[in-house]
């Protein structure tokens, strides 16, 4: 359901102060996902406990990202939008060198916890994306990784590319699996079983405001914080962004499946690739997209 007010708490769910000049969306995002690390962590469908008692377990994102993301030992890479840190976690046990970043507190803080119980070796850091480059070392990463579900809570997907830019080493490499706009312009599911465009499918200056009470993971908690602003971002909109970013476009696929399940009544679990499709016809529509890019010497 949207709603259309844009006022905000001056402080997040655990307390600490925002900036007077916080932007409304800033302070709505944060209190909903301060609110929701708690499930989140105790949920089943992040598995954290799993993480704890199994060295060589690895969230089902990563699963899936392996076979194009390749090998990572090694590589130093930061992790955006980070949340709890399971995916973060998990590339560190791959062998790569991790730093996340969430603009959460009491996500860092679950992240921080559950590396040093998995003695991953991972650290996170607290701070908007948008401010990446100036918290963590500019021109020092090999890896800049972002998972599912974080551009749509960006307003403005260029600036996002130049940080990711200005994060890359030369020769360092952007990966990105993301649901697809195609994806978040789809309005709810019906009983006919057809697919409705509903929603903006390329960025727009104003946000989408929501105000939905649940989540997308498996709990019976009752959230107070229930107003999100958000963007869709075409594909058009992603590809120049980072093109004018001055990083090179190596791959770029288009999947039929999705973690979650994103249009429920329409789709069935893949159990063979652990993720969600449509049941019926599923070529009819992206749910998600794998795009990879690198970072020229001159960029």
């Amino acid at each position: 359901m949207s709603w259309s007010a844009s006022t905000g708490d001056d402080v997040g769910v655990n307390g600490t102060p925002l900036p007077s000049e916080t932007p409304d969306y800033v302070r709505f995002n944060r209190a909903n996902w301060d609110e929701r690390v708690p499930a989140h962590a105790a949920s089943p469908d992040y598995a954290v406990e799993r993480f704890r008692s199994d060295p060589d377990f690895l969230s089902d994102v990563v699963c899936f990202d392996r076979p194009l993301l390749g090998p990572v030992e090694g590589l130093r890479g930061v992790h955006l939008q980070c949340h709890i840190g399971t995916d973060t976690i998990s590339l560190a046990r791959l062998g790569a060198r991790m730093t996340g970043l969430d603009f959460s507190a009491p996500a860092v803080a679950a992240a921080t916890e559950l590396s040093e119980a998995t003695a991953a070796g991972a650290d996170f850091v607290q701070a908007d994306v948008y401010d990446a480059a100036d918290v963590l070392e500019p021109g020092s990463f090999d890896l800049v990784y972002t998972g599912i579900g974080a551009l749509c809570w960006l307003p403005d997907v260029r600036r996002w590319a130049d940080v990711v830019a200005r994060l890359l080493t030369p020769g360092g490499r952007l990966f990105i699996r993301e649901g697809h706009p195609m994806l978040w312009s789809l309005g709810d599911s019906r009983p006919d079983g057809l697919l409705v465009v509903e929603h903006p499918y390329r960025e727009r200056l104003e946000p989408t405001v929501w105000d939905e009470d649940g989540t997308y993971v498996e709990t019976d908690v009752e959230f107070e914080h229930t107003i999100t602003h958000e963007w869709n971002h075409g594909i058009g909109d992603i590809l120049t962004a980072v093109l004018d970013a001055g990083l090179t476009i190596t791959s770029f696929v288009e999947h039929d499946s999705a973690p979650w399940d994103p249009l429920p009544g329409l789709t069935e679990r893949d159990e063979d690739l652990q993720e969600w499709r449509l049941a019926d016809r599923p070529w009819r529509v992206p749910f998600t997209y794998t795009l990879q890019a690198v970072r020229g010497a001159g960029a």
